[in-house]
């Protein structure tokens, strides 16, 4: 995979990973994740993704161990979302010095091109 290729896949997948996790997961222990960054693997095969989890130390390992069980369930939605010729494998880090962008950023983004799909679409 080239690497503007892996980039590109790399913001697919922290973008849907970020809309799954962050507002269609029922899961409480998920609540305080974000997904701050995603770098994946020459082949394409693994995802290695940083995650910032608020909370306490303990909030935080119950969290993590939430989006290891998950796992499976996040890259089945990927699949379904992104149209890639393999779906990574999922590892999840937790990311101790997040540079996140906020969820309120997150929500404008997408807002602005949601709003210019419809308009396009009027």
């Amino acid at each position: 995979m080239d690497e503007r290729r892996a980039l590109r896949v790399s913001e697919a997948v922290r973008e849907e990973l970020t809309a799954i996790i962050g507002f269609e997961s029922d899961d409480p222990r998920l609540l305080p994740v974000e997904v701050t960054e995603v770098h994946m693997s020459a082949d394409g095969r693994h995802a290695s993704i940083r995650v910032a989890i608020r909370g306490s130390e303990r909030d935080q390992h119950q969290s993590l161990a939430a989006l290891e069980h998950a796992r499976h369930y996040l890259r089945r939605e990927l699949a379904s979302r992104l149209s890639l010729h393999h779906v990574p494998e999922l590892h999840f880090q937790h990311d101790r010095d997040p540079d996140v962008e906020s969820r309120i950023d997150f929500l404008l983004k997408r807002a602005k091109k949601t709003r210019g799909r419809t308009e396009n679409q009027a």
